[in-house]
């Protein structure tokens, strides 16, 4: 039997995981659990701290400032589903061997740059070099923040009757990293518009702003319900993640998920479909009916283009996408298409 590459399902996370957490703790009242992306434990005076996990990045074709930012801003991006930025980071490195020590001076100082400019402080961790280490993943890290209790959002707060919004593009991380690696092929085939286009919105990555401009930062807006940003699986399968999280349905109009003309031919060059790939910097917010056109507007004061795309539902529905006028469940994928096209095309010499 082959391992499932990628995030675990459900199935391995409950059946390895989710009853083995070592002990039990009465101050932990938000713990490990599928779609959900921090965790929160209890603290005196109505205060909680949000935590939350990330692999680091390491990826010599994107480049050492793209992967330090890639590090510091997906681990943000889950932070950022709490309505709230982080404070603290440890970061563990292992490092290739073959690691220059100019070149870890300079991915260092990204990732210090990019911590300060989101008002983290690193606090700690670990740094060692690895002989045999070829990995895109450098180690691990971890993101902080501290805040009211009450005011914390997690993804299980998510009800029936909400709206479902999607900020930005579908596949957006994952078509700007595959032009990025594949400069030659993808102007070749698809024009150096395409290509530019696809490169300049790698630094729309970052889902903070987001989801900062939606639930507010002075004022607190108490109509956004939940948050999930996307990573692996797409808008689509962080939709589904958000209703095993909340314990209730959706209904997704396939007709209104958000995928831009260069994100299409992308991802149709590599054969992937876009709604259920890598999509860090796109956020999904659910928000209270008749409220979707107040949150909408304070993502365009920022600039940031958000969609409705459904609702969520009693879990007794089920998690449905209307597409061409049939109503069909909506699978949750697997595998995320990115990965496989991507060592397809290392493998075939793509450059």
């Amino acid at each position: 039997m082959s391992k499932e590459l990628g995030k675990i399902q459900n199935e391995t996370f409950e059946e390895i995981i989710f009853n083995n957490c070592g002990r039990s703790r009465q101050e932990v009242s938000i713990g490990p659990a599928f779609g959900v992306d921090v965790s929160v434990v209890d603290l005196p005076n109505g205060l909680a701290l949000a935590s939350t996990s990330d692999p680091l990045s390491l990826i010599p074709s994107l480049g050492l400032q793209e992967s330090a930012w890639l590090s510091v801003h997906l681990m943000a991006n889950d932070m950022a589903t709490t309505g709230f930025s982080p404070m603290y980071g440890q970061m563990v490195l292992n490092l290739p061997a073959t690691f220059s020590r100019e070149d870890f001076k300079t991915y260092w100082q990204y990732i210090h740059k990019y911590c300060k400019d989101i008002g983290v402080a690193i606090t700690g961790g670990h740094t060692g070099f690895v002989e045999g280490q070829n990995s895109t993943i450098s180690g691990g890290g971890t993101f902080s923040t501290v805040a009211p209790k009450k005011d914390i959002l997690v993804s299980s707060n998510a009800k029936p009757t909400d709206v479902i919004l999607v900020t930005k593009k579908c596949a957006l991380s994952s078509t700007s990293i595959l032009a990025m690696s594949f400069p030659e092929i993808i102007k070749k085939k698809l024009g150096k518009e395409v290509y530019e286009e696809a490169c300049g919105n790698f630094y729309q990555t970052s889902s903070l702003k987001d989801a900062l401009a939606a639930a507010g930062t002075e004022i607190r807006h108490t109509d956004v319900t939940a948050m999930h940003d996307v990573t692996e699986g797409g808008v689509l399968g962080a939709i589904y993640e958000l209703t095993k999280a909340s314990g209730s349905g959706a209904q997704v109009y396939d007709e209104l998920l958000p995928i831009g003309h260069v994100q299409k031919q992308i991802c149709d060059l590599f054969f992937i479909d876009p709604r259920f790939s890598i999509g860090a910097g796109s956020m999904i917010i659910t928000c209270k009916k008749g409220s979707e056109h107040d949150v909408m507007a304070r993502l365009q004061n920022q600039k940031i283009a958000c969609t409705v795309v459904g609702e969520i539902t009693e879990k007794e529905e089920g998690v449905k996408i209307m597409k061409n006028g049939v109503n069909e469940e909506l699978p949750y994928p697997s595998e995320d298409p990115y990965w496989k096209a991507f060592f397809e095309a290392f493998n075939a010499g793509w450059k």
